[in-house]
């Protein structure tokens, strides 16, 4: 290897944290604290209640509803976090935390199938009964709480899988308070009271199913891997058919957090270095075509990578 080989500048693309694409927006903060106190106040009712009625599925109900509010404080510790700056100890700020809380929503949501799963095989050995009033009505208004708290992170559950761990969150609660009252309709009208642990079981594969894609998602993230929304051909295609390019390699592309993605790629352009404006077209078509915010471009008049190689193969 001769060892003189020539570089472009170096071009790092900062997006502002704070802007539109930056971070979860701060109206989803409102939603998380006031998800997590009407949920409070709701679990409360339910172990009033359920004391009061002798209901162990009022009682379970509550016990699930309180990991859930855990899951919600996890995921807006996880948004909170990732609008923090960049510092010396972690460059690009702290994102990463958001994927980490949309890890721990999906392992949540796993282990509260886990334990229904288990309360609904126990109850076809030993059904009780669930047609109790106060059970329909409790869970009834349980239907409205979690569903309402739900449709609060709707709009930004398809962008981001940490707020998708909260929507999910609050729609599982919804299916399990929907369960609770239609086996006590059913049980209340046919008295067959294995309907009850059915329709848990049921409810607890919706869960499971809507769960995997997300815990599998946040797996994917954590391990710096490609956003699923980004081919990586298409990316590699786009950057070499930019004029003066002749090949690409060392493309990277890794999340940063739940809702940002960084690249980086040396570009080999054997005519020299394009000028400034070169490299901001390439900034502005990334980032429209595939919501690349944070970029770093190096530019090379020959193709290193090939140099190594020959150097590696002949030694």
């Amino acid at each position: 290897m001769s060892g003189h080989h020539h570089h472009g500048h170096i071009h790092h693309s900062h997006h502002d944290r704070h802007g539109p694409h930056g971070h979860m927006p701060t109206n989803f903060s409102r939603a998380f604290a006031f998800g997590i106190a009407l949920n409070t106040i709701y679990i409360i009712v339910e172990v009033v209640f359920g004391l009061l009625s002798g209901s162990m599925a009022l009682l379970a109900d509550a016990g699930h509803n309180l990991s859930d509010v855990l899951g919600l404080a996890v995921a807006w510790a996880g948004a909170e976090l990732s609008k923090k700056p960049p510092s010396k100890q972690f460059t690009y700020g702290l994102g990463g935390s958001s994927i980490l809380a949309a890890l721990l929503n999906g392992l949540f949501l796993l282990v509260a199938c886990g334990a229904i799963a288990w309360e609904a095989i126990e109850r076809f050995s030993a059904p009780s009964v669930v047609a109790s009033q106060t059970v329909i009505i409790v869970a009834s208004i349980g239907i409205a709480i979690n569903f309402g708290t739900a449709m609060l992170f709707m709009r930004g559950q398809k962008e981001d899988i940490n707020i998708r761990g909260a929507f999910l969150h609050m729609m599982a609660d919804a299916a399990v308070s929907a369960g609770v009252v239609i086996g006590g309709i059913l049980i209340f009208y046919t008295g067959k009271n294995w309907i009850d642990p059915l329709i848990s079981l049921f409810i607890v594969a919706l869960i499971f199913w809507s769960t995997w894609g997300l815990l599998s998602e946040a797996v994917r993230m954590s391990l710096a891997g490609v956003p699923r929304d980004i081919d990586v051909e298409e990316v590699l295609s786009a950057l070499s058919e930019l004029p003066g390019v002749e090949t690409v390699h060392d493309l990277h592309i890794w999340p940063m957090s739940t809702s940002e993605t960084a690249m980086t790629a040396h570009l080999v352009i054997p005519g020299g270095h394009p000028g400034r404006g070169f490299l901001a077209d390439v900034q502005e078509s990334m980032k429209k075509r595939f919501a690349i915010h944070h970029m770093t471009i190096q530019i090379e008049l020959e193709d290193e990578e090939a140099d190594i190689c020959q150097t590696d193969c002949s030694s």
